[in-house]
């Protein structure tokens, strides 16, 4: 069995149903990974500092910092974070390496900090709530009377029930900001809403993609040629 850009399997008499449900796996992985590259970014809010022009960060020392209390969760989002900004032309460092743990909450040391180690800018991530909804599958069936046009219909717009135990679908309001840290003051600021994130690596590449997108609508950045 191979899992690469397209979905192969081979089965054989001995091991067969192994080879099935490995197969089986790797489909739905790649599913999941596909899932998560698609997913779609609606801001709920854009705000851009009025006395900012243009952003001229290309090449500079941006830090990714994101507001949670699960270790964990912080280290791996900032090094997806700080991966995306490499990826469009700034030097992004994760906060968790780029600040000592013990000034990182605190305004006036961070600041001072980030000043002392040539840092240009901070991007910072801040989740503001986790929903969580039910959504039953497409299929439906309907019971119904056939005695009659009449009776039918009317029972059957009255009855229609779901079929399957449907999913649970996550919706997430992330907060986005971007420091200017020469200057002390926000640059820009916007929130993003996001129904069922897969994987955190897989979030932060498409928010920050989006978050490029906005930046370049409001005019803080130009597009690349």
């Amino acid at each position: 069995m191979r899992c690469e850009g397209r979905f192969t399997m081979r089965t054989h008499a001995k091991g067969g149903r192994v080879s099935k449900i490995l197969g089986f796996a790797c489909m739905l992985l790649v599913a999941s990974l596909a899932a998560g590259l698609a997913q779609s970014y609606a801001f709920r809010s854009s705000w851009k500092a009025q006395d900012i022009q243009t952003l001229d960060m290309a090449g500079k020392r941006v830090v990714a910092v994101v507001i949670s209390s699960d270790e964990s969760l912080r280290m791996s989002a900032e090094e997806a974070l700080a991966r995306e900004l490499n990826s469009r032309g700034f030097v992004g460092v994760a906060g968790y390496r780029s600040i000592p743990a013990e000034l990182l909450k605190d305004g006036d040391q961070a600041r001072a900090w980030f000043e002392k180690t040539g840092v240009s800018g901070v991007v910072v991530l801040r989740l503001l709530s986790v929903d969580k909804e039910r959504v039953s599958s497409a299929v439906v069936w309907t019971s119904m009377s056939y005695q009659s046009f009449n009776n039918y219909y009317a029972t059957a717009w009255q009855t229609v029930t779901p079929i399957g135990r449907g999913r649970e679908i996550t919706n997430i309001a992330v907060e986005t900001l971007l420091f200017d840290v020469a200057k002390g003051g926000l640059v820009w600021g916007g929130v993003t809403e996001t129904s069922d994130a897969k994987n955190v690596q897989a979030y932060v590449a498409g928010l920050a993609g989006a978050i490029s997108e906005e930046l370049q609508r409001v005019g803080l950045v130009t597009r690349p040629r």
